[in-house]
């Protein structure tokens, strides 16, 4: 597998507080606490996890729209967080990203061929003539009428916005696409056009995506590999399939058990959670999870979890998998 894109140890705190004059009490929150991955060519990683985990910080990292406090991300096996000026402009079309509102995204007074066309003219790519035809071609693999051109964003509808924000996307030729919530705004069987495009953009490009979300039946849908957060860390991380088939975290058990089911007779008795998601600048000791897991133990209160391998491709963050997997 081709890496196109490497995290390695990302971490980034905010300090709040302070007061008046800053002589209040100040409060570190870790947002992300050292996160490493990698994404291959072609490939989707989705990170999931409740509100609040640490996963849209994340894709700021690695868009460089948000600095590290430390770690660093590797694009086409340069560090990308080292670039500055216009050497970091340059690379920038090669990580593009898709929101998860087209409709903020989209400037209003230009028209849908001008927002195509926005990253052509910002990056200096192809001459008038080469983006007119870069332009029609985008409209194409999207699936958007090329009579849609002249209209602005107000006159088309959340699919064809977003079918749009995904042709900018496009536009500068990327390695990497992150996608953040980029269909829970729509409604539900343009989700499932949207992400079927996004499927075929990509076999047909061999782009990678880093795809954030909390829904996990979109997830089941696109995943190659997913990773799962739960305050600031990733806490589970193996291949679709056998994430959900078998999943050896209690949290990513608790969240696959509460997908809604399609018919009464498949659902399932939901994995029990108890108490409150503790305040990121106020992190319990050892395992973070502990206070709201069924199956923590003492050891769970004094010393934090290390990630360790499984099975092949498939790693936790748990003293008590073999609790787990023995609970089925």
């Amino acid at each position: 597998m081709s890496v196109v894109l490497e995290a390695v140890g990302l971490t980034k705190t905010f300090t709040l507080g302070g007061g008046f004059f800053g002589l209040g009490a100040k409060r570190t929150i870790r947002a992300v606490d050292d996160v490493s991955f990698t994404i291959g060519k072609g490939r989707t990683l989705c990170v999931v996890g409740e509100s609040g985990c640490g996963k849209t910080t994340i894709g700021r990292m690695i868009l460089r729209l948000t600095a590290p406090s430390a770690g660093s991300v590797r694009l086409e096996g340069e560090d990308f967080t080292q670039l500055r000026g216009e050497e970091l402009r340059t690379r920038r079309q090669r990580v593009q990203m898709v929101f998860q509102d087209p409709a903020a995204c989209l400037n209003a007074r230009m028209t849908a061929a001008e927002i195509v066309a926005e990253p052509l003219v910002n990056f200096e790519l192809l001459d008038p003539a080469g983006r007119a035809r870069r332009v029609e071609q985008l409209f194409d693999q999207v699936g958007l009428s090329r009579g849609m051109m002249g209209r602005l964003p107000r006159n088309l509808s959340g699919g064809q916005r977003q079918r749009l924000g995904i042709a900018r996307a496009l536009a500068s030729s990327p390695a990497v696409i992150v996608a953040d919530e980029a269909v829970a705004a729509l409604d539900v069987s343009i989700r499932a056009q949207i992400l079927n495009l996004l499927r075929d953009v990509q076999r047909q490009t061999g782009v990678a995506y880093l795809f954030i979300s909390h829904d996990l039946a979109v997830v089941r849908y696109i995943a190659d590999e997913i990773a799962v957060m739960y305050l600031g860390a990733i806490v589970e991380r193996a291949p679709a399939r056998e994430l959900f088939e078998a999943p050896a975290h209690p949290y990513t058990r608790a969240l696959i058990a509460s997908i809604p089911a399609t018919h009464p007779r498949f659902r399932k008795k939901r994995a029990a959670l108890t108490g409150e998601v503790p305040s990121a600048a106020a992190l319990p000791s050892g395992c973070r999870f502990r206070a709201r897991c069924p199956l923590a133990s003492d050891i769970c209160a004094t010393q934090s979890p290390p990630m360790r391998a499984i099975a092949p491709g498939h790693e936790v963050a748990c003293h008590n998998t073999t609790t787990i997997n023995q609970g089925g």
